[in-house]
């Protein structure tokens, strides 16, 4: 499934238009730029239909963190969970938004997206430093009757907090013994190569100016950016193409209901199954079980039961893969604990 890029272009302009005027602006957030193409549809949408227009800032998942427990925001968005621990510690509640797919993206003229195949260990080992070349053995092996040719491979890796990193980088540690006893995963790693990007659209921006680069982001940023992707191999060993089954696939097999008293930590990473796409990922949202500004927060929330609820047809468009509907009822429960939400 391809997204229409005309959708995205008019959904980021219809955040913008929240954005930039104070009085739309009646909900704040910061955070994933992974979920920015579809909230960002989504609040145009829900702009023009409540008049509620959402200020939503783009930051990455360490800076919707740092934000939301600044209270600066009313939510924050991050694809890294956080643990019981933490939520506890800053009074926060979780819980999954939206699924989607993070994929590798290369720059090579003449390679049609889909054409180049790579599996776990090979993409690890090519952001160790130890593959350097489009035509290693490695990469041939994986790719026979492709021409590859002998140019360098320049890595591209996101420089700010990301949960696109962690989820990125947690995949590689479970495919990598090297990667995770040497890098390990975190929203922001010690990179053992390359050059970073600011956000999934710095990522794109670069792979798409350095001839020879990989870099990672989510499946609509590749879209848009009309970047090549790769397919991968997955945990059952079959080659997978990135698109919202291979996505729905990878959740498929996830206990909505235990997830609740795990506080939603969930991972959708080396999925079991011949058709998961190995890197597949969720967006967290972060609201205050006693808010600051309970009118606020329960304004988010009823954004948020729009988007689950009613905006599945808008998250496709865009290649996301909506929850569940024994997950949006799970999640909607659990915020019956949130100070004011009149749920």
């Amino acid at each position: 499934m391809k997204m229409n890029c005309k959708l995205l272009v008019g959904a980021i302009a219809g955040l913008t238009m929240a954005a930039t005027s104070a009085w739309a602006a009646d909900i704040t957030g910061a955070g994933s730029t992974f979920v920015f193409p579809v909230l960002s549809k989504w609040a145009a949408t829900y702009k023009s239909t409540t008049g509620t227009g959402i200020n939503y800032q783009a930051i990455g998942s360490g800076g919707g963190i740092a934000q939301v427990k600044a209270k600066t925001v009313t939510f924050g968005a991050t694809d890294k969970p956080l643990t019981a621990q933490d939520l506890n510690a800053a009074g926060l509640i979780q819980f999954p938004a939206v699924i989607g797919g993070i994929v590798p993206i290369v720059n090579l003229p003449g390679l049609k997206p889909g054409q180049l195949t790579l599996d776990g260990p090979t993409l690890a080992n090519i952001y160790l430093g130890k593959i350097k070349s489009w035509s290693d053995p490695a990469i041939k092996k994986l790719n026979p009757g492709v021409n590859l040719p002998s140019t360098a491979i320049g890595v591209v890796h996101r420089s700010d907090g990301s949960g696109t990193t962690f989820n990125f980088a947690t995949y590689l540690s479970l495919v990598s013994p090297e990667w995770k006893s040497s890098v390990g995963a975190d929203t922001a790693v010690d990179w053992p190569t390359g050059v970073g990007g600011k956000g999934n659209e710095g990522v794109a921006a670069n792979v798409s100016q350095i001839a020879g680069s990989i870099g990672y982001v989510e499946y609509a940023y590749a879209m848009q950016s009309h970047l090549s992707y790769t397919k991968m191999i997955n945990k059952a060993g079959k080659t997978v193409e990135p698109d919202t089954d291979t996505f729905r696939n990878a959740a498929a097999n996830a206990d909505w209901v235990g997830a609740q008293g795990k506080d939603f930590y969930v991972l959708f990473l080396d999925s079991p199954g011949a058709q998961s796409w190995p890197i597949s990922a969720t967006t967290f949202v972060l609201v205050y079980k006693n808010p600051p500004d309970p009118k606020a927060t329960a304004d988010a929330l009823k954004f948020f039961k729009y988007g689950m609820e009613k905006g599945q047809q808008e998250a496709m468009s865009l290649d996301y893969v909506p929850l569940p509907d024994n997950a949006v009822k799970t999640i909607e429960a659990s915020w019956k604990q949130v100070q004011g939400s009149g749920m």
